[in-house]
């Protein structure tokens, strides 16, 4: 696999032929590598993408994996996965030939995982590590499916982790009271707390909303949508399931904060954003709001359990004023 030099910029560039996935003949050009090796190590890089042959490196059959799944799962969802794949699994993997991954390296590989532990003594979730292992599981499946590998390893291996906590942690109404009351004079992060523990809307959907999603006549909110912020741009995109589009009575309290939020926006449309706000703002209210109060810490996510406790009838919680 030859490869040159630009004798006028001093950079290195490869140029080959290969066969297309139609079995074409066509030609790659690949310019300003600032060395030899580089330009090497990328024209073999794509060379394995195109052969798809399971001799490849588990980090180059990675990537052909997640060029297949952008056409097919929410850019969100790839985004997650991509971390988890990044930070968890290639450190361990990347370098090791598809084909050649082995049950007990499997099985060392999730013995380093559920024994980890950060500077102050936690371990991995269990969620996090079943989340972990899923992805490494959906990867080799996708090549036993799609590239004829043997069997998946992951199998054989077993599982770690558990889909679902064994404990769920929420606020009492007496809890939401007092932490609540320290924002009793900022609207904004009193619009969202309240929003969140009384109507079980997770924080994509709430930064969603629009004027057009509250009714105030009727006193419902509309989920239709949810938000999320990816390489400084504003993603929309309609809720993961068909159960998440949903409408949702609110209390009288609630819809005379959204009016009275509402009110002091100045030209608000009605396909504008609500809450201008981020996750990233509305995290740092809570962590604030959590120490001035001395109300535990629980995650943002978890504003929601009292609401769908209260649908489930495990946990009556009562619309009261605040």
């Amino acid at each position: 696999m030859p490869v040159y030099k630009d004798e006028k910029t001093g950079k290195w560039y490869c140029k080959f032929y290969y066969k297309d996935w139609q079995g074409n003949n066509k030609q790659k050009k690949k310019m300003g590598f600032a060395r030899k090796k580089d330009a090497k190590e990328w024209e073999q890089h794509f060379l394995e993408k195109q052969s798809a042959d399971l001799n490849m490196t588990f980090a180059s059959f990675t990537e052909l994996y997640f060029e297949d799944m952008e056409n097919r799962l929410r850019t969100s969802t790839i985004v997650t996965r991509k971390a988890i794949v990044e930070n968890r699994i290639l450190p361990y993997f990347g370098d090791i030939p598809v084909s050649d991954i082995t049950v007990p390296q499997i099985r060392t590989w999730q013995n380093e995982l559920t024994s980890y532990r950060s500077e102050d003594g936690k371990p991995f979730s269990q969620t996090y590590l079943k989340a972990v292992n899923d992805q490494m599981v959906n990867i080799m499946n996708y090549a036993v499916k799609y590239y004829d590998l043997a069997f998946n390893p992951c199998v054989k291996a077993g599982s770690i982790g558990k889909h679902r906590r064994e404990t769920i942690d929420f606020w009492t109404l007496d809890e939401f009271k007092q932490f609540i009351a320290y924002f009793k004079d900022d609207l904004e992060p009193r619009l969202v707390f309240t929003t969140l523990y009384y109507t079980g809307a997770r924080i994509g959907e709430l930064l969603a909303l629009t004027p057009n999603d509250i009714d105030f006549e009727d006193g419902t909110m509309s989920i239709t949508k949810t938000y999320y912020r990816r390489n400084k741009q504003d993603i929309i995109n309609p809720p993961k399931t068909k159960k998440g589009n949903r409408v949702i009575a609110i209390p009288n309290f609630l819809t005379a904060l959204f009016q009275n939020y509402m009110n002091r926006i100045y030209g608000l449309h009605n396909d504008d954003r609500i809450i201008q706000s981020n996750k990233w703002a509305i995290e740092k209210w809570m962590k604030v709001g959590c120490q001035e109060t001395g109300i535990r810490k629980i995650r943002l996510h978890d504003l929601r359990h009292p609401y769908v406790k209260s649908k489930t009838k495990k946990l009556i919680l009562f619309f009261q004023p605040m």
